[in-house]
C-alpha cells in the first residue's frame, strides 16, 4: 500500500503501465486557461507529478526533471500538482524559473483520475513519472510507493537519453 509520510494512502483512478494510451486531460495553466495533453505536439512529453510544489522533495523533483532533460527540443515537461495555479506561478517566481510548464489538477482532479493518482485522505497527487512517445503511449512508467521518496531521476534520464532524436 502505498505511503505518504508513513501513513497509509489510498489511490483513486486507473493507474498507467507501459504500453497503455495516455489518456488526453484536461488541467489549468498558471494564467488560468484550460490545456490538454493534446495540446502538447512534441514527440515526447513527460509528465513529472508531485504532491506539491512547496515542499522540498517536489521542488527538487522539478527542478532536476526539468534540468537534467532540458538539452531534448524534441521533448517537453508538464510539472501537474493539485496545487492552485497562483501557487505554482509563485512557486516558479521564488525560484527564478520561467520556462518550467506546471498545470493545476485542482479543480477537475481529471488527470489524477485517469492517472491513478489522486490521494484520497489529502486530495494531493501522488509522487509519480511518465513518459509519453509520439503516439502518446506510456513507455516509462514510475510511481513510488512512498511519496517522500524521490524517483529514481538516474534511471528516468538514461531512458530519456536512448529515446531516437524526434
Amino acid at each position: 500500500m502505498p505511503t505518504f509520510g508513513g501513513h497509509p494512502v489510498t489511490l483513486i483512478g486507473e493507474t498507467k503501465k507501459v504500453g497503455d494510451q495516455a489518456p488526453d486531460f484536461k488541467v489549468m495553466k498558471t494564467d488560468l486557461d484550460w490545456v490538454h495533453l493534446s495540446d502538447y505536439k512534441q514527440p515526447y512529453v513527460v509528465l513529472s507529478v508531485v504532491p506539491s510544489l512547496d515542499t522540498s522533495v517536489c521542488s527538487m523533483q522539478t527542478r532536476t526533471v526539468n534540468s537534467e532533460l532540458a538539452s531534448r527540443d524534441d521533448l517537453v515537461v508538464l510539472t501537474i500538482s493539485n496545487d492552485t495555479p497562483f501557487a505554482q506561478a509563485r512557486w516558479c517566481g521564488n525560484e527564478g524559473l520561467d520556462n518550467i510548464i506546471t498545470l493545476s489538477d485542482n479543480v477537475l482532479l481529471d488527470f489524477a483520475h485517469k492517472y491513478g493518482t489522486d490521494m484520497k485522505e489529502f486530495r494531493f497527487q501522488s509522487r509519480a513519472i511518465f513518459v509519453l512517445n509520439q503516439q502518446r503511449k506510456v513507455i516509462y512508467v514510475e510511481y513510488l510507493d512512498e511519496m517522500s521518496n524521490h524517483p529514481n531521476y538516474d534511471k528516468l534520464v538514461d531512458f530519456v537519453q536512448g529515446l531516437p532524436k524526434a
